[in-house]
């Protein structure tokens, strides 16, 4: 009996079903799961946004600060409110494994190394395309070798829903060939003058293929600090239901402790490039240069003073500065967010949760691609190069489907085979 009973609790534990008090089930929903996955991939799409309105400020600078608010600040309020006793939390796991701890933190200073590539892919290619390439080759390595690394993908490959699963896999990589092809196309289509006024000066296709292709394998390595950090969210699980609080917010204090090391790697680059740029007393006032075309290159943007006021000629006024620091902080704001919802949707995509990154990098890449759209990218280019992006788009649309079905499937075995053995 005993026996019965351990393979039952373990079974619904790899199931990651949970028995209230009340008996009702709450276990997978991949349909929320991949909503959760759309929201947190707009936010991550919309990060940019905000740095459009930084005024004569280097990069390193406005780097910095939404650095500090995105991996530092955001995590430990969030965590705080959804997590009860969250330093108890961080402190029992870290005694508990404290391998966890380190490899989580591992795994975020490599993953750092991509975030500040990220920025310079975004340079050169623009938002629609940089995500695109970037991003879709994040997806693959942070999807497929987490499961290969762990063993389990050779039972993926022996079941239905997995294999439906991988074939989203699949669509999302061609969607991110396609995107690369109208990359090409746009390149030889739009004229300097077009990139100029599109504020995409610094366009540059073969520069920013490079850069995006070390950028998103770099980036990939964030998978692999959530999944090293799964017995730091297992304490954070038991601790919530114990309290009788959603099992949803569990990997909040994982993240906490990836980003520990995604800020350590971005705050030596960001300090490297202040001191040896000078741009130390630009947190005070003092005026840049913005390399990384946040904003348009414009008179408006990049001279910025009062003519009646000469203590502004050669200082931001401090309406400006006021307006930096809250646009920078925003942007980190909005870029946390991305990894709050993807938390929650990971929680509810069942056994397969590995597709949470495909689910997650599509969505991304998605919203990037419309905010491209939004913001005239693709302006000047042939019809042919727009159905490549139309193309594209709709690809990725149809692998966060086929993704989600997979694993609404998977939720399906899963329940008939748990309210078999609970017969």
């Amino acid at each position: 009996m005993q026996s019965v009973v351990s393979y039952d609790m373990r079974l619904l534990r790899r199931s990651s079903f949970i028995i209230p008090q009340n008996g009702d089930f709450v276990g997978p929903n991949p349909f929320l799961g991949v909503i959760y996955h759309w929201i947190g991939g707009f936010a991550s799409a919309t990060n940019f946004i905000p740095f459009r309105g930084i005024k004569r400020w280097s990069w390193e600078v406005y780097w910095l600060i939404q650095g500090f608010a995105a991996w530092i600040v955001a995590p430990v309020v969030l965590s705080s409110i959804f997590v009860p006793n969250l330093t108890g939390v961080l402190h029992t796991a870290y005694q508990q494994n404290p391998g966890a701890f380190h490899y989580a933190i591992l795994w975020g200073i490599l993953w750092g190394m991509g975030g500040l590539t990220f920025g310079l892919a975004i340079r050169y290619l623009g938002i629609a395309l940089g995500y695109a390439i970037a991003l879709g080759l994040c997806t693959a390595f942070g999807t497929l070798i987490p499961p290969i690394y762990s063993g389990e993908m050779k039972t993926i490959l022996h079941e239905r829903s997995g294999q439906i699963i991988l074939l989203g896999v699949l669509v999302c990589l061609i969607a991110v060939a396609v995107n690369g092809m109208a990359g090409l196309s746009k390149e030889k289509e739009v004229t300097p003058e077009e990139k100029a006024e599109a504020g995409e000066t610094d366009y540059n296709f073969g520069k920013g293929l490079a850069v995006a292709v070390f950028a998103g394998v770099m980036s990939s390595f964030f998978a692999f600090g959530l999944k090293a950090g799964a017995p730091i969210a297992e304490v954070a699980k038991q601790e919530l239901l114990a309290r009788g609080r959603l099992d949803l917010w569990q990997n909040l204090p994982v993240l906490i402790v990836v980003l520990w090391g995604g800020f350590l790697t971005n705050f030596v680059w960001s300090l490297i490039l202040i001191l040896k740029n000078g741009s130390m007393k630009q947190f005070a006032g003092e005026p840049g240069m913005n390399p990384m075309r946040a904003s348009h290159a414009s008179g408006h943007t990049m001279v910025d003073f009062d003519p009646l006021d000469p203590s502004t000629y050669d200082r931001l006024s401090p309406r400006t500065l006021t307006a930096n620091y809250l646009f920078a902080a925003l942007a980190g704001v909005v870029w946390y967010f991305q990894f709050f919802f993807y938390s929650m949707g990971q929680t509810k995509m069942g056994r397969y949760d590995f597709s949470s990154w495909t689910l997650h990098m599509a969505s991304i890449i998605l919203f990037a691609t419309l905010w491209g759209l939004a913001l005239k990218e693709w302006r000047g280019t042939s019809t042919w190069t727009k159905l490549l992006v139309t193309l594209g788009l709709a690809l990725l649309i149809g692998s966060t489907m086929i993704v989600g079905y997979g694993n609404y499937l998977k939720a399906g075995e899963i329940s008939a085979a748990t309210n078999a053995v609970l017969r």
